[in-house]
């Protein structure tokens, strides 16, 4: 904990109490969890009732009509989705579940991305009759990304289609898991009553009512065989990954449900294996059954490894363990611009403790903050805490250097945590205010958005004299300027959208770049011969120092390096950033006088524009993998659409009355897609879009955009 200052001097360093402290939780009783699933699956719904039936709330919040705790915003409740993910906190069976409702939709990915990010758990939910869709692949890429260990609840089990083996069949097959069934429906559809328990065999049926009341039962006759025939394959897939469960296997004797319930629990904290739930959310059904699974299976902060971080001062790897006896550290995963209690900074408290009032170090920013009010969040509604311990997730007013993605820590024992990475923006559209009164109050909401926002850019084009903004797609810049509207009461006229195109070189060049300006007295020398070539798409810009005998010193060259950022961003010879490519710094000279950072800047720039003109480049745009659900009736009309729009189809996937047709369409051709797919399958039909690639514009379109 960073607590009282003691004056050295001139210097002031803050003391580290390092006494015992009470936890009101011990860390074997936390549970950090986030919900994450495609658009629709039933994320909020899940929360809601987990809250409920928690005593988190006392009545029940309905998407439908608006009344969810998780989907706060007015937004949020117009429009029937999750835009930002809200935290909370519930308490079940003496443990502590701090929770994170992430949004579905692929515009609002951020949101998942930096939540997984602090988690040490996930419940994926899927849509019992849709089973694995286009954001539920992004999702679970996401999570095996930072390793969470993870639980899934099929949901929507009493609704017309619903089929849990399809469900887990495609878990296996399109995501690549190991999904094992801890539990079998009782009925299907409409006649779903309840799950068994294939670790107790036994049954319970479930009324459907609010109170969520359970009854235990023995597993009904006709059942008995077919359980006892899934609780077979589940210890043999135990048995083949675990060593306790394989002995006790080959013994021949009853392995107990205690024993399988351990074995369970380790390979769900290694990744090996996925226990799978069912249940409906909305009739209260699997819900007690699920928060047990949580308690039972789901990792504490305590079974995740040490976190890793980089020493500032020594440049060094280190670790900082999960105790609250440890130096503070801290990583700030989303900031929020409250417009009544101000900027709001949420954080994940991995190592020691942190007092209201505390001075911290931001290693990120290489500035010191204060902490001014900690809170623990429940949606927009708080409780004032007067410290957060290891293991915590908290929120923390008064940072005002602090943004998403940034380390605080002991101003003592300064280290760095890995941050975040988010996707660039695909899509931006010209925003004008409508009058003087709204161009200042413009720029302002626009700065704190994009603060929230690491997708969302806002950028200032000279050339029109338009602000642009930039984000994931129709969707998300709509919510923006939604938002700047009815939060900032700015008024402000809005262009049609346009893609973020790029630009890559075509071949292989070496150029030299001279700078020299003489005008008496101090002048400018500049020279450096630079290697350009082209990389392999979502590669970035690679710079590499390959000058021998100090031709160039150390600082000129990695001036150069910032001249060719600058100047690939700048845009290519069809006004484009230029990506994709690696510069080779491999000779040139200096002047012992006039040589200057600024002069190689200039040097290195020109000799990329001339690399350019010689090599010249390719047009690239974004290209989105589309994932059309709807009657086989219109599967004809569906296709031949897609095909009109430069699609590339990649496969169909028969389902009953219904298909998924899968595909690629570059992003340009997606606007009004909504219009027009209703339009041909009579609003029968939906689609989900996903960022795929980069890929080359043909000449022949290029020809027409002309």
């Amino acid at each position: 904990m960073t607590g009282k200052v003691v004056e050295k001097g001139l210097k002031q360093e803050p003391l580290t109490e390092r006494r015992n402290m009470s936890r009101s939780y011990p860390l074997e009783k936390i549970r950090n969890i986030g919900i994450i699933a495609h658009i629709d699956a039933g994320k909020t719904t899940v929360t809601e009732r987990i809250l409920f039936h928690t005593g988190r709330t006392h009545k029940i919040g309905q998407v439908d009509e608006g009344t969810t705790v998780m989907d706060w915003m007015d937004l949020e409740k117009k429009r029937g989705i999750t835009i930002v993910s809200a935290a909370t906190t519930c308490y079940w069976h003496d443990h502590r579940i701090n929770i994170i409702d992430t949004p579905g939709h692929v515009d609002f990915t951020a949101e998942v991305e930096r939540s997984l990010r602090v988690l040490d758990g996930g419940v994926v939910v899927f849509d019992g009759v849709m089973g694995v869709e286009a954001q539920s692949e992004t999702v679970w890429r996401q999570a095996d990304k930072y390793h969470v260990p993870r639980i899934c609840f099929i949901n929507k089990m009493d609704r017309t289609g619903a089929n849990y083996e399809r469900c887990i069949s495609m878990i296996k097959e399109r995501l690549g898991a190991k999904p094992v069934a801890i539990q079998w429906p009782i009925g299907k559809e409409d006649t779903f009553a309840g799950a068994i328990d294939l670790i107790e065999m036994k049954a319970w049926y479930m009324t459907g009512q609010k109170d969520g009341k359970m009854q235990e039962a023995e597993i009904p006759a006709e059942e008995k065989e077919m359980a006892d025939g899934y609780r077979q394959k589940l210890i043999e897939s135990l048995a083949e990954e675990d060593d306790e469960i394989m002995s006790a296997f080959i013994d021949g004797g009853d392995i107990s449900p205690e024993l399988i319930k351990a074995a369970i629990r380790r390979l769900t904290l290694s990744n090996k294996m996925i226990p799978v739930l069912c249940g409906s959310a909305l009739k209260h059904k699997g819900v007690f059954l699920l928060l047990n699974a949580v308690v039972d299976y789901l990792p504490s902060p305590l079974d995740m490894p040490p976190v890793k971080a980089i020493e500032v001062n020594k440049d060094t790897e280190i670790v900082r363990h999960v105790n609250d006896e440890e130096p503070f550290s801290a990583l700030a995963f989303k900031v929020v611009a409250d417009p009544y209690i101000g900027r709001l900074g949420y954080l994940r408290v991995y190592s020691g403790r942190i007092k209201e009032g505390a001075q911290v170090y931001n290693a990120t920013k290489k500035k010191k903050e204060r902490i001014g009010r900690l809170v623990l969040m429940y949606a927009n509604r708080y409780e004032e805490l007067k410290e957060a311990d290891a293991g915590s997730i908290v929120a923390a007013m008064g940072l005002k250097e602090t943004f998403t993605g940034d380390t605080l820590c002991d101003t003592v024992q300064p280290i760095l945590l890995e941050s975040i990475k988010f996707p660039e923006p695909v899509i931006s559209v010209a925003i004008e205010p409508k009058t003087r009164d709204d161009q200042d109050k413009l720029g302002q909401s626009l700065q704190k958005l994009s603060e929230e926002d690491p997708t969302f850019k806002v950028a200032y084009n000279n050339d029109t004299g338009q602000t642009v903004i930039s984000g994931m797609g129709e969707l998300h810049l709509d919510v923006i300027v939604s938002r700047m509207m009815s939060e900032f009461k700015v008024g402000a006229q809005v262009g049609n959208p346009r893609v973020a195109y790029k630009e890559a070189l075509r071949r292989s060049v070496k150029t030299e770049g001279k700078f020299v300006r003489q005008s008496g007295g101090h002048g400018q020398y500049g020279h450096i011969w630079v290697e350009f070539e082209p990389l392999e798409r979502n590669k970035g810009f690679i710079f590499e120092d390959k000058i021998k005998g100090g031709a160039i010193p150390r600082a000129y060259v990695v001036a150069a390096q910032s001249g060719i950022r600058e100047a690939s961003e700048t845009g290519g010879l069809k006004g484009y950033p230029v990506v994709d490519f690696k510069a080779t710094a491999v000779d040139g000279s200096y002047h012992e006088v006039d040589s200057s950072e600024m002069a190689y800047k200039m040097a290195a720039s020109m000799a990329f524009k001339e690399a350019l003109s010689k090599a010249g480049t390719v047009v690239l745009e974004p290209v989105m993998k589309v994932e059309v659900v709807g009657p086989e009736s219109f599967m004809g009309d569906i296709i031949g659409d897609l095909n009109s729009r430069r699609g590339q189809i990649l496969g169909v996937e028969p389902s009953g009355d219904t298909v998924t047709v899968k595909g690629l369409v570059p992003l340009s051709e997606t606007f009004g897609y909504t219009t027009v797919l209703r339009s041909i399958t009579q609003g029968r039909a939906n689609y989900g879009l996903e960022f795929y690639e980069y890929q080359e514009v043909p000449e022949s379109v290029l020809a027409q955009q002309k």
